[in-house]
């Protein structure tokens, strides 16, 4: 067979039921374009020659002196050979931007040399990025996003761009991710499912970032969190107190003032990077924006708990009856967000009848979305979920079952624990910690 020469190259070779057409055509109605030589290789007509073999018009050791299908490339007569390919395929093949962002960027990396099968005459000069962007008619923004997907992408994963059967500039992000990955992309994409491409590209894209910003955290001297869950003892001033305290979070725990929990200072924990969640009830909501701001984050959005309830019980309430909690969520840095969101904005989950209790299944959905981040909840009831650092006046040590925490290597724990209704000496006391100072605070009669 005929060797292509480089400047044909650039452009991707047309398959399947394409490429069966054409060689149906040419075996029923003869080869009527001739193909082009320069320098003993094919400068055009790369397709034809390949359908021709295909179709029995041509041998494979049939040359341009032997056939009347060839013509020659003489360059002194027929001008540039690079412009003549390039004037020849834009004009004859429909190619999209991604398409053409490829071969402006084979283009642009083509070194004299790199053909070892080719007559000394033929020239291959280097062309400028800029250059071969305006020659392909595309933006050099493309032209880059194509070399990553050369320097970097899986061979399917450069296909499928080739085919025009992926944007180049997904490809760029899906040629980050794993090899594993990208053929899967790419699968994708030949099957026509640009959408599962997007939200597979979204998806991975999001994990590493979040698996790359949880181990910068974890590498960090001083111990940092990228992730905060804070449930605060929320003090809420009823309309009277001579009949409105008998719901009381009073009545359950200690509550704090929220120029208190304003004041405590949870910056001096949370990474550069980090994301808090904060519960909530719906009275509480203007003390828990300000919480948020006063602890360095700016509010993003909420989640509601709806509290699904057995039997007749009934919330307390003014105004409404209160069968829901929000769950605040704020940020300071740079914190990668879902690629899609987690769940809908309303989640319906059974009250297990302890006051200010959570369901566990809210820190699970923070598991998921930032499962290598360094993770701390405040206001803890218990021991630290596996994981997880832990901090309040009902924190716990953890149990000796308790699943390695991967985080630490002791977990945070308040300076006194509530049992059996009293306020005892843990077992482990603050002074064992290295953590800050108002962790460490005591619980006041």
């Amino acid at each position: 067979m005929l060797p292509f020469h480089p400047y044909a190259d650039l452009f991707p070779l047309i398959e399947g039921a394409e490429f069966a057409e054409l060689a149906a055509d040419l075996k029923a109605n003869d080869l009527r374009e001739r193909i082009v030589v320069l320098d003993g290789a094919i400068l055009d007509g790369r397709n034809r020659y390949r359908a021709a073999l295909a179709a029995g018009l041509l041998e494979d050791d049939d040359g341009p002196d032997r056939t009347k299908y060839f013509i020659r490339f003489v360059p002194s007569v027929d001008g540039d050979p690079l412009g003549f390919v390039i004037s020849k395929n834009l004009r004859r093949r429909h190619l999209n931007e991604s398409q053409r962002a490829m071969v402006a960027d084979r283009l642009a990396t083509m070194r004299q040399g790199e053909r070892t099968d080719l007559e000394p005459s033929a020239n291959l000069p280097k062309v400028a990025q800029p250059d071969a962007a305006r020659m392909l008619s595309v933006s050099e923004r493309l032209v880059r996003h194509a070399k990553v997907v050369h320097d970097r992408g899986a061979p399917e994963l450069q296909r499928a761009v080739d085919q025009g059967r992926l944007a180049v500039s997904a490809a760029a992000q899906a040629a980050k991710l794993t090899t594993e990955m990208q053929r899967r992309i790419a699968a994708e994409a030949d099957a026509g499912r640009t959408n599962v491409v997007r939200s597979v590209i979204k998806q991975e894209a999001r994990a590493s970032r979040e698996a790359a910003l949880g181990e910068k955290q974890l590498a960090l001297p001083d111990k940092k969190y990228g992730v905060i869950l804070a449930d605060p003892e929320w003090q809420f001033e009823p309309y009277s107190r001579d009949t409105g305290m008998d719901r009381a979070a009073d009545n359950h725990y200690p509550t704090s003032k929220t120029i208190d929990i304003c004041a405590r200072p949870v910056a001096t924990i949370a990474a550069a990077d980090c994301v808090l969640f904060l519960w909530a009830t719906a009275p509480m909501t203007p003390a828990a924006l300000e919480v948020i701001s006063h602890w360095g984050f700016a509010y993003k959005t909420h989640v509601i708990w709806h509290k699904t309830r057995n039997g007749h019980g009934r919330g307390s309430g003014f105004w409404f009856t209160g069968e829901h909690e929000l769950l605040m969520v704020g940020t300071r840095g740079n914190v990668p967000a879902p690629a899609t969101a987690l769940c809908g904005s309303v989640i319906a989950a059974p009250w297990q009848g302890r006051h200010s209790a959570k369901p566990e299944a809210f820190a699970q959905l923070i598991e998921r979305a930032f499962p290598t981040l360094p993770k701390i909840e405040l206001n803890r009831r218990g021991p630290a979920r596996p994981g997880w650092d832990a901090w309040g006046n009902e924190a716990e040590p953890a149990q000796s079952d308790t699943p390695a925490v991967p985080f630490s290597l002791t977990p945070l724990v308040g300076a006194c624990c509530r049992r059996d209704g009293d306020w005892r000496v843990p077992l482990v006391t603050a002074d064992d910690l290295t953590i800050p100072e108002f962790l460490r605070r005591r619980v006041t009669a």
